[in-house]
């Protein structure tokens, strides 16, 4: 498990969020407390997240919208690419990151062991939070009818007041709504 950061991603109809908290830690130090971890790619139709290495995290970034530009910004394609090129290639596969990526119709789980996972309950979370953020997102989506960037803001929040490696300084990116 990556510590450090939580990414959760929300679904709801033709509505994406993905929020990300801002603490960056070294060791048992924060270091830096608003790093935007959640990204939009592919003229904004894209949204990604990533868990981490900071440093990995952005090679990977770099290269999935490399894989967005080249597939058209199909999704799907440009996920199986990168996982298939960072399991191949000899320094990709050192790469310590994990990312979350969503667009009006998918949402995706990304690892460098070669998994392309599409979540279920439409809620999906990364990081060291992610257990603490997935069940208050899951807890919010079946009892509120909230939009999905204001669950996700939510769920990182109350995952902050349980994860010490979590932050209450969110960053959300929103598709649909």
């Amino acid at each position: 498990m990556f510590k450090g950061t939580t990414i959760i991603c929300i679904r709801r109809e033709n509505r994406v969020a993905m929020a990300g908290d801002g603490q960056v830690t070294l060791g048992n130090q924060i270091i830096k407390a608003g790093a935007k971890k959640v990204r939009r790619l592919h003229k904004g139709s894209v949204i990604a997240g990533f868990a981490g290495s900071t440093a990995d995290a952005m090679t990977l970034l770099e290269r999935f919208e490399k894989r967005l530009e080249e597939n058209s910004g199909d999704l799907m394609r440009s996920a199986v690419s990168l996982v298939k090129e960072w399991r191949t290639d000899r320094a990709l596969r050192r790469l310590e990151a994990l990312m979350l990526v969503a667009d009006e119709k998918l949402t995706l789980m990304l690892s460098g062991a070669g998994d392309v996972l599409e979540p279920e309950n439409n809620v999906a979370a990364i990081g060291s939070g992610s257990g603490f953020a997935q069940a208050a997102g899951l807890a919010l989506l079946e009892s509120t009818d909230w939009v999905p960037s204001r669950i996700a803001c939510r769920s990182i929040e109350i995952a902050s007041q349980i994860c010490i490696y979590t932050d209450s300084i969110v960053t959300v990116e929103a598709i649909g709504e």
